[in-house]
């Protein structure tokens, strides 16, 4: 039995018998195939059937040719959607290196927090001096008969500190106390630095404890280079207190 279609006509002419059967693509009709034909249909993926008198549903035909055709692909290029993936897919060439990671910035060390000193509230006249005359001493040569203040054996241009904060009455010469400052303390009190060489301050200007005021000298009524410092209730001569227990009962004792 022949296809109606002519190639398969053409093909079957010269079919030898037990010679490989195959089925038409279109009609389904079985067709005894002869020498390079059944070759090359059989290598194309046309199913054959083993011998002339072996018949094959259609189904099992279709699906010959199907299983063919997936093994000539698979033989062949890739698959189209194969293709797609591999474009999107950047392998790595053969010996390339890793890229390297960016290496993390340090974070920056914390600030370390400096504490501002406290404003002290007191201070003496000049921190560590040493006292070559104490107060109260009898002295026939002082108009009040004692010694009114204390006396600091320093030499001439050192720095005169506040003793506390206060008011700058005066800055100026006083006869026998030569060049002199008055200041006006904070809870009432006076304070006198005497025989000064040189003003840091004028009157009417407000102080800190600390802050510097003077240089000491050996001006006015003086046998030495040397600070004369009194503590009084009020701004008059004899109206003074022992400085350095004023200054102790403010805690201060660096003298």
């Amino acid at each position: 039995m022949h296809c109606a279609h002519r190639r398969h006509a053409r093909s079957s002419r010269h079919a030898q018998p037990n010679a490989p059967l195959a089925v038409c693509r279109r009609c389904g009709t079985r067709l005894a195939l002869a020498g390079a034909a059944a070759t090359v249909l059989l290598a194309a993926g046309v199913p054959a059937s083993a011998s002339a008198g072996t018949p094959q549903p259609a189904a099992q035909a279709g699906a010959g040719a199907a299983g063919g055709a997936a093994s000539v692909a698979r033989a062949g290029a890739p698959a189209a959607a194969d293709r797609g993936i591999a474009k999107r897919i950047a392998l790595p060439k053969a010996g390339a290196k890793p890229a390297a990671k960016a290496a993390a910035k340090p974070k920056a060390a914390p600030k370390p927090v400096v504490a501002k000193p406290k404003p002290i509230a007191w201070d003496a006249p000049i921190p560590g001096a040493p006292m070559s005359e104490a107060y109260g001493v009898t002295d026939s040569g002082y108009a009040a008969g004692y010694h009114t203040g204390t006396d600091f054996a320093v030499d001439v241009g050192t720095p005169v500190d506040a003793i506390g904060a206060g008011t700058v009455v005066s800055a100026g010469w006083q006869t026998s106390y030569g060049n002199a400052v008055v200041l006006k303390l904070s809870g009432g009190d006076y304070a006198l630095y005497a025989h000064l060489s040189a003003f840091k301050v004028s009157a009417g200007e407000h102080v800190s404890a600390g802050q510097r005021i003077a240089l000491s000298g050996n001006t006015g009524n003086s046998t030495g280079p040397h600070l004369h410092f009194e503590v009084r209730t009020s701004n008059v001569y004899g109206a003074d207190t022992n400085p350095l227990a004023f200054l102790r009962a403010h805690g201060v004792g660096d003298f």
